[in-house]
């Protein structure tokens, strides 16, 4: 993979980074309210729903942050683009449609499967 590629994948992870560090800083309802419950059975159900929902989202994003700080890494070591599992060149579709990918498409089908 030639230069201006790895810059333009790093620019794009980079900034990907950036959306979700700030996405998350901004408090979000769950984290203003303090433990009082309040309103019938049915309000708090659908309080502790969304709580839930916050939580798994900022898990989420905690899983990608991790695999955008590896794409990066593996960028400064010199082998972004390459399959951690079968060690041949992921395709640039495949990079620029995921490009915090580790595997090649034919290897994530296989693990998926």
């Amino acid at each position: 993979m030639n230069k201006r590629d790895l810059k333009k994948f790093r620019m794009a992870l980079e900034q990907k980074r950036e959306a979700i560090l700030n996405a998350t800083s901004k408090k979000t309802h769950w984290q203003n309210t303090e433990d009082m419950r309040h309103g019938d059975f049915v309000d708090q159900a659908s309080e502790d729903n969304e709580l839930h929902v916050n939580l798994r989202l900022l898990q989420v994003d905690s899983k990608l942050l991790r695999a955008i700080d590896a794409a990066i890494e593996r960028i400064e070591k010199g082998n972004y683009g390459i399959c951690t599992i079968c060690e041949k060149e992921i395709s640039k579709a495949r990079l620029n449609a995921v490009p915090w990918t580790s595997v090649c498409i034919a290897c994530k089908e296989k693990k998926s499967a």
